[in-house]
């Protein structure tokens, strides 16, 4: 594999996801209106990863004129109903962290405005992949913060106590899920409000819930790829392999892992500093493997969700739209915040958006975490980055059709509904979710 293929088969990713916006009913805000400030202005940022209060307090103390204002965010989730919240108050912050699926909605609801008189200069600095998730239809409405591999961490004493492989296949998990099972402990917990397991195994197995005919938008929620996706998930689910904890009790979750109830996590860079900072006692425990293959196939990696690009975007609501631009430039691109951001013990061991981020792996890692199993994990880092799955498109109702799917995920970890069910639900339920705004689809 040559030295560009990841950055290039990383950056159909996110173009798949947003070129495609024609078909949106509406377009996005635009710098027009933005005002000059005659002295130091104030700017609300909303985020969530960890770290971020680091890097702000670096940008205030290097900046007279613009200062951050910083509220941290629970989650990704939490963040898009937030943010809904405040667009509809007319008090949605300058500044906010988001990821590349998001990204059509917000512009199609006219809550982003458009920054590329302030950024788009900057484009060369960042992989093509990263800096096309804060685009949509040509126009930028962000600037991008990271490029995330993906893979799984294991508990490496725990496998080898059961005699156990790292799994290679999804059917070699759910084996070894079953054998954990007979010992009191789960291979992997479905957090009953994060639907993105579905999402990214029905991503890595093919699945295009939106695509393009057209001039109309397609939806497919029962193709096979997704009905592959729900077969492994269903094996999971019905052989109680799982554990069912909440993001929202973090710490309680963070220590479910360290105490080894739960021993695997498929994750990127970013979500290895929670780990880092919540554990007290499994470091040097935990080791690197690839995400898990669908049985005869090559490997790949899903692209959606938490593996997106990060992007900090500016709202069409700000009042100071060049100076949130320029201040979104400076997190992204300041040595001193990104080295902070892509370190797991102080920032989110996020790989940064830039260039020059493969040479980020070592610091993403934590060699605290992994202890022996560091310099391995290198390489399946550096690996993933080469297996991102190319041809998922992110509808223009993304953000509505994700909550739906997050209730209706709810019922499938409590076994109230199978996963199918689900499927099923969510085809009708978006084709009338996008005639009911005006848009052309097909289903």
């Amino acid at each position: 594999m040559n030295s560009t293929s990841p950055r290039r088969r990383f950056a159909h990713a996110a173009v798949a996801g947003l070129a495609l916006t024609g078909l949106l009913t509406a377009c996005g805000g635009s710098g027009d209106g933005d005002s000059s400030a005659s002295g130091p202005v104030t700017l609300p940022f909303w985020g969530w990863a960890n770290g971020q209060e680091t890097i702000v307090k670096m940008f205030n103390a290097s900046h007279k004129d613009i200062q951050l204002k910083y509220t941290k965010v629970t989650d990704q989730l939490t963040m898009q109903k937030q943010l809904a919240n405040a667009v509809k108050a007319k008090n949605a912050p300058c500044l906010l962290q988001n990821t590349a699926e998001y990204v059509t909605s917000w512009v199609s609801q006219g809550a982003l405005a458009d920054i590329s008189e302030y950024v788009g200069s900057s484009k060369d600095e960042f992989l093509p992949g990263a800096w096309a998730g804060a685009q949509v239809q040509g126009k930028v409405y962000g600037v991008p913060t990271s490029a995330a591999p993906a893979f799984t961490i294991y508990r490496t004493d725990i496998f080898k106590k059961y005699g156990l492989e790292p799994p290679a296949t999804w059917d070699d998990f759910v084996a070894a899920g079953k054998v954990l099972k007979k010992h009191g402990i789960h291979i992997t917990n479905y957090a009953g409000e994060d639907p993105s397991t579905l999402e990214v195994l029905a991503m890595q197995a093919g699945a295009h819930w939106y695509a393009i005919d057209g001039t109309s938008w397609k939806v497919d929620f029962q193709d096979a790829g997704s009905l592959k996706a729900a077969d492994v998930i269903q094996q999971v689910i019905d052989n109680d392999l799982n554990s069912k904890l909440s993001f929202a009790d973090y710490a309680a979750l963070q220590r479910n892992y360290d105490d080894a109830g739960t021993v695997t996590r498929q994750i990127s860079t970013w979500q290895m500093g929670g780990m880092v900072n919540s554990f007290t006692k499994s470091f040097g425990q935990w080791a690197l493997s690839p995400w898990p293959t669908y049985k005869g196939e090559a490997a790949k990696t899903p692209a959606g969700t938490n593996q997106s690009a990060n992007i900090n975007l500016v709202t069409s609501q700000c009042k100071y739209k060049k100076q949130a631009a320029e201040a979104a430039l400076w997190l992204s691109t300041n040595k001193g915040a990104v080295d902070s951001m892509a370190n797991p013990e102080t920032g989110s061991g996020v790989m940064p958006g830039l260039t020059d981020s493969a040479g980020y792996v070592d610091k993403a890692i934590s060699e605290k975490l992994l202890g022996d199993n560091y310099e391995p994990a290198k390489k399946i880092v550096t690996d993933s980055l080469g297996t991102v799955t190319t041809d998922w498109t992110f509808g223009p109702d993304w953000t509505a059709m994700f909550t739906e799917l997050q209730a209706q995920w709810g019922k499938v970890v409590a076994k109230q509904q199978k996963v199918t069910d689900l499927l099923a639900h969510m085809q009708e339920w978006t084709v009338d979710d996008l005639k009911s705004r005006g848009i052309s689809v097909k289903g």
